[in-house]
């Protein structure tokens, strides 16, 4: 399986009041930095599935981001994932979001192609 460096995703999400700082126990209706995390595995998901076979998806493994700033209620967030190295089956991304007013967070993102029928059947296995 081979995927190519490089390859981009962006992903736009409107700030909705479930994905404010307010759901977690803030009193602000702010983009929450819980959210923005989700919205960056997202986009990274979504770069590389389609060169991956039916059979398989991504987990994510690791993240290290900065939230720079607050984005409110009702504004618009795109984020960005781009491929920076892919050392099959491990890939490493880096995440960067903005809004309207400029950068939102950036980072980079990790995550691991899995066969998804085997890790199901570990999560299985680790229910009973």
């Amino acid at each position: 399986m081979e995927i190519p460096e490089n390859v981009e995703y962006e992903y736009e999400v409107e700030v909705k009041e479930e994905l404010t700082a307010k759901q977690i126990g803030l009193n602000v209706l702010v983009f929450s930095t819980p959210c923005l995390v989700q919205a960056m595995e997202i986009a990274a998901l979504r770069c590389v599935e389609p060169y991956l076979p039916n059979t398989h998806t991504t987990v994510g493994t690791g993240i290290c981001i900065k939230h720079l700033k607050a984005t409110p209620l009702g504004d618009k967030v795109k984020v960005k994932a781009r491929l920076i190295k892919a050392d099959v089956p491990k890939l490493e991304f880096e995440v960067e979001a903005w809004d309207y007013k400029g950068k939102v967070g950036e980072g980079k993102h990790y995550r691991y192609i899995v066969e998804k029928k085997r890790f199901e059947d570990k999560i299985r296995e680790m229910m009973k």
